[in-house]
């Protein structure tokens, strides 16, 4: 099968790699049509990570079932489906409480698997033609008869619409707050997206990028650019100077501030700082353990100075970590399949798998225009 291989930084080739298979009788075989390139992948690409030369990339994947193991009783050959980028066994204790991405089973010595990703697994991604599904009952979410019409749209379930979704969650938002998320990434777009749904009263999206800001504001959030001035003094002047309720972290530890340098406590800080005394704040951006390319000791380890006296001066919560998606994905899915959402108003570009290794230099670069990038192994553009 043709599928996209990671040979180091910035070096992505596609090429033809054994067959995904069936492999235990719990399997589903996927037949891709559409996977996305995430902003998560970029940290593998740039050679931020310890992913190992070789491995097939690819966590937000959605397919037809071609195959299934002999002990698969619910999905069907011809079913399409949406997969989770988490891998989870349900029915581990973590499984059992709905926290499907720290799945104690599918990766021994870690809490928590998924597809094409450092860390996470010996799975292989679905950045190529056929992907392997372990536990398949478990982890497909079967779609709608609408399925190949909103294909866009379902296919956000797999990650970044339920990770958007998570982050609100994690922040404890409710109707009628108000919102800042840091970040107008494709993650960030869906947690502003996520709570304009849930009714908040005001969403704030802090970003640099035009075309990711003017995004936010279509959707009816207000955009503060942060190299025009303090995103904080712009959301306390935005909220009469008390704060966000709520505030959402969607960029992760290669954040950079306005002059282009890489600061990865800059959103952390600046979040304890934009939202109110007793507030929630919701860390879904990725902080790793281990940063190989960072520039001192102290970050290659995971760390960095963040503001705990003014957090708990202020009596603020936080809740990190993954998204559960199983958690929200079904909910998610019958609000795209009912039009109440429409997540795919993110998607810039759709290219054929074999123009991948474009995808990705584009969608690093950050060039204008490039927002969400879906791949399309049966040769699909647009």
């Amino acid at each position: 099968m043709q599928a996209l291989v990671f040979n180091g930084t910035r070096d992505v080739v596609v090429t033809e790699v054994p067959d995904a298979r069936v492999e235990r009788p719990t399997d589903v075989l996927v037949r891709v049509t559409s996977t996305n390139i995430c902003g998560s992948d970029l940290h593998m690409y740039e050679g931020r990570t310890t992913l190992e030369p070789g491995r097939v990339l690819g966590h937000e994947n959605l397919g037809e079932v071609i195959e299934i193991g002999s002990a698969v009783d619910r999905i069907r050959v011809g079913d399409m489906v949406c997969l989770p980028f988490n891998i989870a066994c349900g029915h581990c204790k973590n499984c059992e409480a709905q926290l499907t991405g720290f799945c104690l089973t599918v990766n021994p010595g870690t809490a928590g698997a998924a597809y094409g990703f450092a860390g996470m697994g010996p799975y292989n991604g679905g950045q190529a033609e056929l992907l392997r599904v372990p536990y398949g009952d478990f982890n497909c979410l079967r779609l709608p008869a609408d399925a190949k019409e909103k294909e866009n749209d379902y296919v956000m379930l797999s990650d970044i619409f339920p990770t958007g979704w998570h982050a609100t969650e994690l922040a404890g938002m409710r109707p009628g707050e108000s919102v800042v998320v840091y970040g107008a990434g494709p993650v960030g777009l869906m947690c502003a997206y996520s709570a304009m749904i849930k009714g908040a009263s005001k969403v704030m999206v802090v970003d640099r990028h035009p075309d990711r800001l003017r995004l936010a504001e279509k959707i009816g959030c207000i955009p503060i650019d942060d190299s025009k001035g303090s995103p904080v003094e712009q959301v306390l002047d935005r909220t009469a100077g008390e704060g966000a309720d709520r505030g959402c972290e969607c960029v992760g530890y290669q954040a950079h501030d306005a002059q282009g340098q890489e600061r990865p406590n800059l959103t952390m800080n600046n979040l304890v700082m934009s939202v109110r005394p007793t507030g929630g704040i919701g860390v879904v951006g990725v902080f790793l353990p281990d940063d190989p390319g960072a520039a001192d000791d102290m970050t290659r380890r995971g760390e960095f100075p963040f503001d705990m006296g003014h957090f708990w001066f202020k009596g603020q919560k936080i809740g990190t970590g993954q998204a559960n998606v199983k958690t929200y994905n079904r909910r998610l899915r019958n609000l795209i399949h009912t039009g109440r959402a429409k997540p795919s108003f993110i998607v810039s570009h759709e290219l054929p798998l074999n123009e991948a290794p474009e995808g990705y230099r584009h969608f690093d670069a950050r060039d204008e225009g490039w927002t969400k990038v879906v791949l399309h192994p049966d040769g699909r553009r647009n």
